[in-house]
C-alpha cells in the first residue's frame, strides 16, 4: 500500500497515508515511510509510544507530520488509511509497526469497507489530529513540545467520547 502511494506521488497525483499506532520502530517500515515522504506522499502519524522515525527533517521526512497523544484513557487502536488515488482504503489492525509484531507473531489487519464505519474512523482520526491540549509534536529535533494549533481547545479523548456517546462534534468538524 505504501508503494502504491509512492507510485501515485511520482505520477503527480495526490498521495497520502495516515497511521495511528502505539509504536513505530520497524526499520523497514520507517525506511519505506522515508522513501514515501521523499516521493511527495503526505504522511500523518499518530504514535502513542515509541517512534524511531524522525518527522519533518528536510530531505528525508519533510512530508511527514507526527504527533503523540497520551491522556487519561489507554488507547490501543491501530488504523491505517491510504488515499489510494481518491478512493481511500481503511484498515484496522492488532499490529504495531514493530519487528516482533510483523515478523514473529500472528497479527490481524482487516479492511473496513462500510462507508459509515470509514467515516466514523476518519472522524475519530480527525479529532485526534485536532488535539491541542494533550498532543505533542514529534518533530525533527525530538523535543516533543506540546502541539500549538489555532482555534478552540480540543482534547481528543474527551471529544471522541462525546462524539461516540452523543454524536456531537466540535463546530469545525460538523458536516453540512
Amino acid at each position: 500500500m505504501i508503494n502504491d502511494e509512492i507510485e501515485a506521488a511520482r505520477a503527480g497525483e495526490k498521495a497520502a497515508i495516515t497511521i495511528k499506532c502505539n509504536n513505530l520502530v520497524d526499520e523497514r517500515i520507517v525506511a519505506k515511510l522515508y522513501e514515501a515522504s521523499q516521493a511527495g506522499v503526505g504522511i500523518r502519524l499518530i504514535v502513542r509510544g515509541m517512534c524511531s522515525l524522525v518527522a519533518g527533517e528536510k530531505g528525508l521526512s519533510e512530508n511527514i507530520e507526527a504527533i503523540s497523544i497520551v491522556d487519561r484513557f489507554l488507547e490501543h487502536p491501530r488504523v491505517y488509511i491510504f488515499h489510494s488515488r481518491g478512493k481511500p482504503q481503511y484498515f484496522i489492525s492488532s499490529a504495531d509497526l514493530m519487528a516482533r509484531n510483523l515478523d514473529s507473531r500472528v497479527e490481524v489487519t482487516c479492511p473496513i469497507y462500510d462507508p459509515k464505519l470509514q467515516q466514523k474512523i476518519q472522524t475519530i482520526i480527525d479529532l485526534q489530529w485536532m488535539d491541542n491540549v494533550k498532543a505533542r509534536e514529534l518533530d525533527s529535533q525530538q523535543t516533543n513540545k506540546m502541539r500549538v494549533l489555532k482555534g478552540p481547545k480540543v482534547r481528543s479523548q474527551e471529544a471522541i467520547h462525546r462524539y461516540l456517546s452523543t454524536g456531537e462534534l466540535p463546530a469545525n468538524l460538523q458536516q453540512n
